[in-house]
């Protein structure tokens, strides 16, 4: 969905497992803009890649602001205000985190997006009256979704699902994969990760975590932890692998929806890990917004999410908070 290759996004390096003359079948390719992993456990050496790579084509043509042709793409441009599955399903979940978040999480600050250079339209040149005229059309009390119909208040009003859809594109697979009766399986789309079950050795399956450091471009080189993971999915949201410099001030691809402003607090990555993909996906983002400690005060009325957050302190040095149900699963690498 973010039509960047994982090597420019990714924050995830999948611990690879694969053995020879397993049951265990893995492929992978690229789609929507970025590279994608999957592993699972075949009875029958059933083979989806060809399956798996169609659905992901459908879900692209629903909800890629990059394809000008999809759903999400005519909705923006006033075209059409009917909608479909995957868009209700991830505008349905987007409202919920908007409100769980006090509007840190808005699916309407594509506009903001755009200014900036991170989104799917040219860079604008910023100042502070561009700001206050952008913050006139944002706002998710400016949309409404009714009978699958989007309702807009204002037809400035755009719409941008890539902090969700990755992560609910994740699910789909996996609901794909689930319909087939598989119950041991690994999706992962752009870094996004759904696990069930178990790997061919019969343990966890295992993510590891990057150092949120700048321009680490390469998963897997240098690991900040592995988590083990199974049942579970995990989204990690960053402000180290895209941004950019401009006289001598580094501004990052998380924008403020309140403020229409990149982001410029302590916390530099946040994992976040939930029972689906579209969720973890959602939080990881709003957590980048929102900073380090509203987001471990927010995480105590979240039951069933746990997270692990990256942050720099004063003396600009790498520290670690997460929650307790996330230690057991986590093996840091000094």
């Amino acid at each position: 969905m973010r039509h960047i290759t994982i090597y420019t996004f990714i924050i995830f390096a999948i611990i690879s497992c694969s053995q020879p003359n397993s049951n265990y079948i893995n492929f992978g390719g690229f789609v929507q803009g970025t590279t994608y992993s999957i592993t699972y456990e075949t009875l029958d050496s059933a083979y989806y890649k060809d399956k798996i790579e169609k659905i992901l084509a459908e879900f692209d043509t629903s909800l890629s602001t990059y394809n000008n042709l999809s759903l999400i793409s005519r909705i923006n441009n006033n075209e059409i205000t009917n909608t479909d599955f995957y868009f209700n399903t991830v505008y349905n979940k987007s409202e919920e985190v908007f409100l769980k978040t006090n509007g840190a999480f808005d699916i309407t600050v594509a506009p903001f997006v755009n200014a900036w250079g991170f989104g799917f339209k040219n860079k604008e040149e910023i100042t502070n009256a561009k700001i206050d005229s952008i913050l006139e059309f944002v706002g998710f009390e400016k949309v409404s979704l009714t009978n699958s119909e989007i309702i807009k208040t204002d037809p400035r009003v755009m719409l941008d699902v890539n902090a969700i859809a990755q992560g609910y594109s994740v699910d789909v697979v996996a609901n794909f994969l689930e319909s087939k009766g598989i119950e041991n399986y690994l999706v992962e789309i752009g870094g996004e990760v759904k696990t069930k079950g178990l790997n061919n050795k019969g343990k966890e399956w295992k993510i590891g975590i990057d150092k949120p450091i700048d321009n680490n471009n390469i998963p897997g080189q240098n690991l900040q932890a592995i988590i083990k993971l199974s049942n579970k999915s995990l989204a990690t949201s960053g402000n180290y692998r895209k941004f950019y410099e401009k006289n001598g001030i580094k501004y990052s691809h998380t924008i403020d929806p309140l403020t229409g402003y990149p982001v410029t607090h302590s916390l530099l990555s946040a994992t976040v890990i939930a029972d689906d993909c579209i969720t973890a996906d959602a939080y990881a983002t709003a957590f980048m917004v929102i900073g380090l400690e509203k987001s471990l005060e927010l995480l105590k009325e979240l039951p069933g999410i746990e997270a692990y957050l990256i942050f720099s302190n004063e003396n600009g040095d790498y520290e670690v908070k997460s929650t307790e149900g996330i230690k057991d699963l986590i093996n840091e690498i000094k």
